[in-house]
């Protein structure tokens, strides 16, 4: 019953990854941490990862629409936030760690609600947004293996339109996966969950379908898509912190 738990959270988070760019670790952290418990939870959300991103660049037959400045300047920003990540891993109570997923994920609907308020007069991102929002997603990766939020917010602020943002968000998300693994060897939190080739595999079948869905949210319908998912998974996140 664990692992089918777990594998229908991965593979809801896989669909929403696919079809808005975000929100694998959205909706499959707070259910892992609940499940097989926090170094379980952000191995297998760390390896996993690896299938929808990798797809969603490499398995659609097109070109990705990347902002690679963007993500390149994210990235940097992130390797010392996987580091600090990682010792809060190691250091940190399940419970204190639960409720830093259920925080992130409040922040992450709090920021995307001020910036859809301002969107019309706000203009290029600020100079600290760039490195804030990399250092945080890094943290947020190796720690609780959701690092979407300030990234979504980042770009938002930068006006990256959807394609380029679901194929940004996935290229940063693979290569903070790939540099989670060594970072939680490291550490010594580098645990894999029994069933993870279930898990695999609903992450397989979760990208497949969501890819079919984002055809369809291009547009008006991404805005409102978008903020769903941080609102319906920030309501999960918080009871399973609090449960």
């Amino acid at each position: 019953m664990t692992i089918a738990g777990a594998a229908l959270a991965l593979f809801l988070g896989a669909v929403l990854q696919s079809a808005t760019g975000f929100g694998f670790a959205l909706v499959s952290a707070p259910v892992l941490f609940a499940l097989i418990g926090p170094q379980e939870a952000v191995t297998a959300g760390v390896l996993v990862a690896l299938v929808p991103n990798t797809l969603t660049l490499a398995g659609e037959r097109r070109r990705p629409q990347v902002l690679v400045r963007d993500a390149l300047g994210l990235m940097a920003w992130s390797l010392p936030g996987l580091a600090l990540g990682a010792l809060a891993l190691s250091a940190l109570s399940d419970r204190l760690l639960s409720v830093l997923v259920a925080v992130a994920v409040l922040a992450g609907v709090t920021l995307r609600a001020l910036s859809r308020r301002s969107a019309g007069a706000a203009g290029p991102p600020r100079p600290w947004y760039l490195p804030a929002a990399g250092l945080s997603g890094g943290v947020l990766s190796t720690a609780t293996s959701l690092n979407g939020p300030p990234l979504v917010f980042y770009l938002l602020a930068r006006g990256a339109s959807p394609a380029q943002m679901r194929d940004t968000l996935a290229s940063i998300f693979l290569v903070l996966a790939l540099l989670g693994i060594p970072a939680l060897l490291l550490s010594g939190t580098f645990t894999v969950p029994e069933g993870l080739a279930v898990m695999v595999l609903a992450a397989l079948a979760g990208q497949l379908l969501g890819r079919r869905a984002f055809g369809w949210l291009r547009g008006e319908r991404y805005e409102p898509a978008v903020y769903a998912v941080l609102i319906a998974t920030a309501l999960v996140a918080l009871v399973a912190s609090v449960s």
